[in-house]
């Protein structure tokens, strides 16, 4: 699939098909990797010459909206995908391929009445896109924030010993509670742990010999456990900081423990169930805006050519997609069916540069000319 296209009109001298079968024969000729295929325009409804000034300032911004939110929409479904572990799927609108949809369009007369002003249509096409947008950005934030709470919860549960959640890595027989006795847990450094048992019998009076057991070890730390006599537990702390050893805070609760796996749990469906959803209206939404930025380029395309070429509507529409190499040769193909006093005075110096079209491109060529980019 090609990824960047030219849309581009042409000024019919005489007849549209004459000039298409002559575009053929050239590109044919000339440049025969190009692909060319005619981009059918329908008889739109013109209006006051003002009023297609006024329109085609409007046209550039509203193009570059439209395209953005395509993007936008295309590289969330590639992360979804990449997250997922699917195999990428080639997006389509209505079932049709993108880059044949846009190679093979034609006007959804239903959607978009030809009768109706441009300013409508083109007003009708922004409104819709910036709802999608916005409920674009509503289903990601949701999307997004059960991910993060899921991201804090593994950040816990698999950061270093001195930070993480240690509910699942102690059990019940791990811990002595009694009236008083008490139960501490030591975070031990790895380069300590002699240290730590040859001294952690001393480090206050009352702790129960032998106590200590390493429950877990990471790359950093050791996990042990020290039973003691709860009413030297704040010394044994002290003492335990002195010397390096971090005495963690924990409270063994069945409950606890079993509300958090199950808060896991619900997190983890509904990541799951979100993404899915998010992933499906991406795709249909994709089709959507897809579709909607093809008739605002066959808008773009025909108010353009009016201003370029005047009235009455007289121009050929077409779709390329040439290499890069082949630019140059296809640029001198298209000039060369244009009127030659026409193509005088709209020829300028190659530092011009950039593509003749609305808004903020440069008019450097005798012909409409903007890029469509897919990616």
């Amino acid at each position: 699939m090609a990824t960047r296209y030219w849309l581009v009109s042409l000024p019919v001298q005489s007849s549209a098909s004459s000039l298409w079968s002559r575009l053929q024969e050239s590109i044919s000729k000339h440049s025969f990797d190009t692909p060319l295929y005619r981009f059918n325009v329908p008889n739109l409804r013109v209006g006051t010459l003002d009023s297609l000034l006024a329109l085609s300032d409007d046209l550039f911004k509203s193009n570059s909206f439209i395209e953005g939110v395509s993007h936008k929409i295309r590289r969330q479904i590639e992360e979804l995908e990449r997250v997922s572990g699917i195999e990428t799927t080639a997006l389509t609108v209505d079932g049709v391929p993108v880059d044949s949809y846009l190679t093979r369009f034609a006007w959804d007369e239903a959607k978009y009445p030809t009768m109706s002003p441009l300013r409508e249509i083109v007003d009708s096409i922004h409104v819709q896109v910036a709802k999608i947008e916005d409920d674009l950005k509503v289903r990601v934030a949701e999307y997004n924030n059960v991910r993060s709470q899921l991201n804090t919860i593994n950040r816990k549960q698999s950061g270093s010993l001195a930070v993480r959640d240690l509910s699942n890595l102690v059990k019940q027989e791990d811990i002595v509670t009694s009236e008083h006795l008490v139960t501490l847990l030591a975070v031990v450094p790895k380069y300590s742990q002699k240290d730590w048992l040859t001294s952690y019998e001393t480090l206050t009076t009352f702790v129960v010999p032998r106590s200590s057991k390493m429950l877990y070890e990471d790359n950093e730390y050791a996990l042990y456990t020290v039973t003691l006599f709860a009413r030297v537990a704040d010394n044994f702390k002290s003492s335990a900081r002195e010397k390096g050893f971090q005495i963690r805070e924990f409270e063994y609760n069945p409950e606890t423990q079993e509300s958090r796996k199950r808060e896991l749990e619900k997190l983890m469906q509904d990541q799951e169930t979100l993404r899915s959803s998010l992933l499906q209206w991406c795709y249909t939404s994709y089709g959507e805006v897809f579709s909607s930025w093809m008739h605002f380029c066959a808008v773009r395309i025909f108010a353009e050519s009016i201003l370029r070429y005047g009235l009455p509507p007289s121009f050929l529409s077409v779709v390329l997609s040439p290499s890069v190499r082949s630019e140059k040769k296809v640029r001198s193909i298209l000039e060369g069916l244009c009127d030659t006093a026409n193509s005088t005075y709209w020829k300028t110096d190659d530092e011009v540069g950039g593509m003749g079209g609305l808004g903020g491109d440069a008019d450097a060529y005798p012909y409409v000319c903007f890029t469509i980019n897919l990616i």
